[in-house]
């Protein structure tokens, strides 16, 4: 048998605490009483025991969730800020991507122009230089 005081040192809490378990649990009516104190056996101290271990598991599974959520969202903020900054460099791509499309088809009008401009021309003969001059001919 135990007190409260005994049972809230061992778990490390104020017997305050101790005491809203007890209630929490229903455990307040079938408490002895020895003296002043209350007598705790120790079928009671290990359900007052096994709520003070429940609670703390909560306190970390409730701290564990909360570092979790935070490290989730930092990482979608980093996610968020690098496609971004990948959604403004495709399209800096995409505006290069037209301006060569745009010179390419210049090039190809200007090569075609040219081929036109070729076929165009009046075919010249060259000189023949088969035929012999005369002496004479040369100062003319």
């Amino acid at each position: 048998m135990k007190t409260i005081k005994q049972i809230a040192d061992e778990l490390g809490v104020s017997k305050t605490a101790v005491r809203k378990k007890i209630e929490n649990l229903g455990l307040q009516s079938s408490l002895r009483k020895n003296g002043n104190q209350f007598a705790i056996d120790e079928i009671q101290e290990k359900l007052i025991k096994q709520a003070f271990s429940g609670n703390e598991t909560e306190t970390k599974n409730a701290n564990q969730s909360q570092t979790e959520n935070h490290e989730v969202s930092d990482l979608v903020s980093v996610l968020q800020t690098t496609i971004s900054v990948l959604k403004a460099e495709l399209e800096a791509k995409d505006r290069q991507i037209e301006k060569l499309q745009m010179l390419l088809d210049q090039e190809q009008q200007l090569h075609a122009l040219t081929a036109q401009q070729i076929k165009e021309l009046p075919e010249q003969k060259e000189p023949d230089m088969t035929e012999e001059k005369k002496w004479w001919q040369f100062w003319k």
